[in-house]
C-alpha cells in the first residue's frame, strides 16, 4: 500500500495515531476538547502537547488502579497514556483501559510488542527461531491493538551478533521487520523502532542506525521511537538529530539526564524541545517514560508543576 494512503486511513483508524513528517493530521481525538462524559469531568486545561502518562506515575493521588490514575490524569490536562506493560495485562483489564480511553477522548501511546524485551530477541543473528517469535509477537501484538485503540507498538531488535559483520547483521534485522510489518500494515499499526543507552550489547542504539533501517523496510509500519533520554545520553544534539529523521520518527518519549526523571531535573532543556516539536506540527503522543523526583503527593504536584512549565513555550 502507498505511504500516504496509509497514512490517512490510519489516521482515521485511530485517535492515538502519530503525526510527524509524512505522518500528518491536523488533530487527534487525544488533543482535542472533550465533549459529552469528557467535557463533565474536565478539570484544568489540556496542555500544548499531548503527555503520556504512565502507571504509578499520580498512585500517591488516585492509588494503585490504573484506570483511577488516568482519570485523575485527564482532571490535570493530560490526554493520554502510554504502557509498557500492556500486552501483559488480563483481556479484560485490557478493554477495560480501553473503554475509559475511548470515554475521556484520551490518546493510546505505545505498548510494548508482546513477548520482546530489550535483550530477549535476538534479529540480527537471522536465525529462523528468532523470526518466527517475532513474527508470533507480531500477530499477538494486533490482538491487543484492538482492545485498547492502539496503533503504536515498541519494537527492539535486541543484541548484536557479535560473530557476524554489521552489514549482515543489519540485512537480517531488515528482513525480519520486513515480515513484521507485513502483518501490522494491514491493520494500520505501526511498529515503532527504539534506539536505547542502557548497555552496549544492544544492537540499536543511535536514531541515524534507526532511520536507515525504516528506509531500507520502506513500509508505514516501520518509524523511529525517538526517546530523548536515550539520544542525550548516547550522543546529545537532539534537535539538530531530530531533524536529520524527522521523516521516519512516529513517536516520542521523555525523561531528563542524568536520573530519568521529569523535565526539569537535568541537563536537557525540554521547553526549547517541546517548542521545536509543536512548531513542526507533531499533534500525537509524548510519552513520560521516566520516574518521578520527589515522592507522594508533592512529588507527583512537582511534576505536574514541570509540565506546565516547561509546555509554556507559547
Amino acid at each position: 500500500m502507498k505511504r500516504r494512503n496509509f497514512v490517512q486511513s490510519s489516521v482515521l483508524a485511530g485517535a492515538s495515531l502519530l503525526t510527524t513528517g509524512v505522518l500528518k493530521a491536523s488533530a487527534l481525538a487525544g488533543c482535542a476538547q472533550p465533549t459529552g462524559e469528557a467535557a463533565a469531568v474536565a478539570g484544568d486545561k489540556p496542555f500544548n502537547l499531548n503527555y503520556g502518562i504512565h502507571d504509578g506515575i499520580f498512585k500517591s493521588h488516585a492509588g494503585d488502579d490504573f484506570i483511577d490514575q488516568i482519570k485523575f490524569a485527564y482532571d490535570k490536562g493530560f490526554r493520554a497514556i502510554e504502557d509498557n506493560g500492556m500486552s501483559g495485562r488480563p483481556v479484560e483489564q485490557q478493554k477495560k483501559i480501553g473503554d475509559t480511553l475511548a470515554k475521556l477522548g484520551m490518546a493510546m501511546g505505545v505498548f510494548v510488542q508482546p513477548g520482546l524485551g530489550n535483550d530477549s530477541n535476538m534479529l540480527a543473528t537471522g536465525n529462523s527461531d528468532q523470526v518466527e517469535k517475532f513474527i508470533a509477537s507480531c500477530k499477538q501484538a494486533v490482538e491487543v491493538a484492538k482492545r485498547i485503540g492502539s496503533k503504536l507498538v515498541t519494537v527492539v531488535p535486541g543484541d548484536f551478533a557479535r560473530k557476524l559483520p554489521i552489514g549482515v547483521q543489519t540485512g537480517n534485522v531488515i528482513e525480519a521487520i520486513k515480515k513484521g510489518t507485513a502483518i501490522l500494515e494491514p491493520h494500520g499499526i505501526i511498529m515503532v523502532l527504539e534506539p536505547l543507552s542502557d548497555n552496549p550489547d544492544l544492537f540499536l542504539r543511535t536514531p541515524d542506525q534507526a532511520y536507515a533501517i525504516c528506509k531500507a523496510v520502506g513500509s508505514p509500519s516501520c518509524k523511529i521511537l525517538y526517546d530523548m533520554y536515550h539520544v542525550q545520553r548516547n550522543q546529545g544534539n537532539i534537535i539538530p538529530t531530530l531533524d536529520l529523521v524527522y521523516d521516519e520518527i512516529g513517536y516520542y518519549q521523555i525523561g531528563d539526564n542524568p536520573g530519568r526523571k521529569e523535565p526539569g531535573t537535568g541537563e536537557v532543556n525540554y521547553k526549547n524541545i517541546f517548542k521545536h516539536i509543536y512548531n513542526k506540527g507533531y499533534k500525537g503522543v509524548m510519552g513520560m517514560e521516566h520516574g518521578t523526583a520527589g515522592t507522594g503527593k508533592e512529588g507527583e504536584l512537582a511534576l505536574i508543576k514541570a509540565y506546565r512549565e516547561a509546555d509554556s513555550f507559547i
